[in-house]
């Protein structure tokens, strides 16, 4: 690993120099900034030359990340880095994977052929895939998929005594029932019925067993966390004890962590994949080992 040099986008510095401190390589060093006008201004400092260029950069609000991504990447391969690779925990855009009304961008298509443009791997952790099967689906780099799964089994195993897990559809009942397992608790699924962005209905089956466990409400992502405040609505109902909710991914739009508490939610716990004060499961372990493994590996 002594050829790798990371560097980080603003906002990544403590996952950086995380994984610099367990990789033991160099940490680079780079000028991200903005002009008076808004524009980027990037400058690498690093000697890059014939090394292998890590950029962590996790793409939460990407928007505001994209150029000053590609722009350092560009920049790396001009100074003759001989691969990037880009360590992306919470991958953006993987929503839009369909063309639901005329005139719409399938944005999903989009944001991976800009990303495969200019970087030549891709590490990153359970991408909300919807549609899709695979990442190799959009990508036609490299890409290295995580799973987040081990890490929650661990933390439920090592802090929750007599736990259920719930889950939120029956899509999510494969992942959820391998975590049950790992943690060696229960699980059941919730009955969703979506009928619009924020209009879903939901009911708990089986509740009634359960009332004297510790509901943990899992999901991948909480973004607007409106299934997981009506779940903890049912379980008001049932007179269940006040759940704990984990998801890998804290996206946490609308103040979705304050209504949480609100509802009801005794502790929110979440993954390091988007800084957010829940984060309470580090995965910068998980990362470092896959960097370790495929460093110098680019198709």
């Amino acid at each position: 690993m002594n050829n790798c040099v990371l560097f980080s986008i603003p906002g990544n510095e403590l996952l950086c120099h995380s994984l610099t401190e367990l990789l033991h390589v160099q940490q680079g060093e780079a000028i991200i900034r903005h002009f008076p006008d808004g524009e980027t201004y990037v400058k690498v400092i690093s000697n890059v030359y014939e090394k292998e260029a890590i950029i962590v950069c996790s793409l939460h609000h990407p928007d505001n990340k994209i150029l000053p991504l590609y722009f350092l990447a560009k920049t790396l391969k001009e100074f003759r880095a001989s691969s990037i690779t880009l360590v992306a925990p919470y991958l953006a855009y993987m929503r839009q994977d369909k063309r639901f009304t005329d005139g719409e961008c399938i944005s999903s298509d989009l944001f991976a052929r800009l990303i495969s443009g200019f970087v030549d791997k891709l590490i990153t952790i359970d991408p909300h895939l919807h549609r899709r099967t695979s990442l190799n689906e959009i990508y036609s780099i490299h890409t290295s998929v995580l799973h987040a799964s081990p890490l929650i089994s661990k933390w439920i195993k090592e802090n929750i005594q007599n736990a259920v897990l719930i889950g939120p559809d029956s899509e999510s009942e494969q992942w959820v029932s391998k975590v049950a397992e790992d943690a060696g608790a229960p699980f059941i699924v919730l009955e969703k019925i979506r009928k619009g962005d924020r209009n879903v209905q939901v009911s708990v089956p089986q509740v009634e067993k359960y009332q004297n466990h510790v509901p943990v409400l899992v999901d991948d992502i909480i973004s607007t966390a409106h299934t997981m405040i009506e779940t903890i609505g049912h379980l008001k109902k049932a007179d269940m004890k006040p759940p704990i909710c984990i998801g890998i991914h804290p996206v946490m739009a609308s103040r979705a962590y304050d209504k949480l508490l609100k509802a009801g939610a005794e502790k929110i716990i979440t993954c390091d994949s988007i800084i957010h004060p829940s984060n309470g499961i580090k995965v910068d372990e998980l990362l470092a080992d896959e960097i370790c493994k495929n460093c110098f590996v680019v198709d």
